[in-house]
């Protein structure tokens, strides 16, 4: 890990090209949240992994993350997210098929995404190395110790809140909201046959980096 700004360690795509020019030769594993894309702008073959979240549980989860660091802001859960104009919306989606400089625009305003977006996410999803669930998080776990002999240690858990109960009404909203990614978050539970399991792929090779 370079560096302690939890911001620049998983948003900064300049940040990773700096530290890749100090010591690539040194990182094996880049973690993030960082469009696919960004494989275009550094060197090396890179194995791709990512873990997908169910797209209502995963705003509820952020909106309860945000409302724990900023008690003093008050308002409800909905308001909270009226103040987002959007801009969580679809969030897989646009991480799959936005270049980095389209990602770091859309935390300003929102991309007006349309179903060619849709369908080029759900390619780049099935391009993908290893795909994971976070329902199914440690048999993806046990996926990567097995296909790349990764040692992954215990668990560890960060930004943990207790879920709360929330309108249907708003769960609705949400979904609709989220469209694509809902979409493509079924996509993704064909690709890893609804249980976890991932459908047969050729053996890869890991990173060179």
């Amino acid at each position: 890990m370079d560096g302690t700004d939890p911001v620049k360690l998983n948003l900064s795509i300049d940040h990773l090209r700096e530290r890749l020019a100090a010591r690539g030769d040194q990182i094996r594993v880049i973690t993030g949240h960082l469009p696919l894309r960004t494989t275009d702008l550094i060197d090396g073959r890179f194995t791709t992994l990512t873990l997908l979240r169910e797209p209502v549980e995963r705003t509820l989860s952020y909106l309860r993350e945000r409302q724990a660091r900023r008690p003093a802001a008050g308002g409800s859960r909905e308001e909270m997210y009226d103040d987002l104009h959007g801009l969580t919306a679809n969030e897989m989606t646009k991480v799959l098929v936005l270049t980095p400089q389209e990602m770091r625009a859309s935390m300003f305003t929102p991309p007006k995404l349309t179903r060619d977006h849709r369908e080029r996410a759900k390619e780049a999803l099935a391009g993908i190395d290893a795909v994971g669930l976070q329902e199914h998080f440690e048999e993806f776990c046990d996926e990567l110790a097995a296909r790349f002999g990764w040692s992954l240690g215990p668990p560890v858990t960060v930004n943990a809140t207790a879920p709360v109960e929330v309108s249907e009404s708003f769960r609705a909203r949400i979904a609709e909201d989220n469209a694509f990614d809902v979409e493509l978050y079924e996509f993704a539970k064909w690709l890893r046959h609804d249980d976890g399991s991932p459908h047969e792929r050729p053996g890869i090779v890991g990173a060179d980096r």
